[in-house]
């Protein structure tokens, strides 16, 4: 049999003070794959750092010249970050790995093991977590409604590292820019192997993935995973103008009988109000979905590369 190959790519965000932690812990693990007779390819994706991280990095490969690092122009996100690195993946099986070390590379091993026991498809779920209290009441929230309205069997703690075999390469590659892509590995339909873990404390830096870019990637998911949104809308339109026709006849029959009071103004106000916040919200979800079918014909390239070591 050939020798196996197992590629990492990690997407560096202001990751200074976790990465000569990152560095050791990959030097252990490359050590106890080679002991199975086992490749390991690195790939890290600086995306447009401000800090020493990039430093870091070409330091490190001066040490380990085996090692790809890609430098974006700017920062262009965590999701369209590993889409980068996945062009520059030659191994049999590809892991997004973080470099705040959140998500714990010793859970790659046993990742590995059910890779060769025949899991095309291996997530780490989060069961439990050491976050902010804010943060995970709406991590919560935005679990239990992927799960309503898109996927009905997505893990309840969700997942961000995963092991996927060189079959899934290709259907990544050629994804949409919006979409995001731990979401659209799940969708594939390949059946998962599940490791569960504790995702720790972050013990370096700051988080660069703010509510408002939390926020953003709840909307790629559920509207370019869901027509749910949309047809919630229609429905709630068409529950309205049931009501609207009703409350008219009510109106024309009282008329009729002259039960008809003359002011009726504060009636007449809150019905144009509640219509046209409800036709603001319409237009305003059609032109979400509009905006994700501009960004993919515009041609926009979804990362710019300035330079690769």
């Amino acid at each position: 049999m050939s020798q196996k190959k197992i590629s990492l790519i990690v997407p560096v965000y202001f990751n200074a003070g976790s990465l000569p932690d990152l560095f050791a812990q990959l030097g252990t693990l490359e050590q106890s794959l080679l002991a199975r007779d086992i490749l390991l390819e690195l790939i890290f994706v600086d995306d447009g750092s401000k800090d020493n991280s990039l430093e870091l990095l070409l330091k490190f490969k001066s040490t380990r010249p085996a090692t790809t690092v890609v430098k974006l122009t700017r920062n262009f996100g965590a999701v369209h970050c590993s889409k980068t690195g996945f062009r520059f993946v030659t191994g049999d099986a590809f892991i997004i790995v973080a470099a705040d070390l959140q998500d714990p590379p010793g859970l790659i091993n046993e990742m590995v093991d059910r890779w060769l026991a025949g899991s095309k498809f291996v997530i780490c779920e989060r069961v439990t977590r050491d976050d902010p209290v804010v943060s995970k009441f709406f991590s919560r929230i935005h679990y239990i409604l992927l799960r309503a309205l898109v996927i009905r069997d997505y893990p309840y703690g969700g997942y961000d590292m995963a092991l996927m075999d060189k079959a899934l390469l290709p259907h990544l590659l050629n994804s949409s820019k919006s979409v995001f892509t731990p979401l659209l590995a799940y969708w594939l339909g390949y059946e998962p192997s599940v490791i569960t873990y504790h995702r720790p404390a972050r013990r370096h830096g700051k988080s660069g993935w703010t509510f408002a870019k939390k926020f953003s990637a709840f909307l790629d998911i559920m509207l370019g995973f869901s027509i749910t949104p949309i047809r919630v809308i229609s429905g709630i339109g068409a529950v309205i103008s049931v009501c609207s026709f009703v409350y008219g006849l009510i109106v024309v029959i009282n008329a009729f009988l002259h039960n008809i009071s003359v002011p009726g103004f504060a009636t007449i106000v809150a019905l144009i109000s509640f219509m046209l916040g409800l036709v603001i919200v319409m237009l305003g979800l059609i032109g979400e979905y509009l905006w994700r079918i501009f960004e993919e014909t515009n041609r926009r390239p979804e990362t710019v590369i300035e330079q690769v070591w």
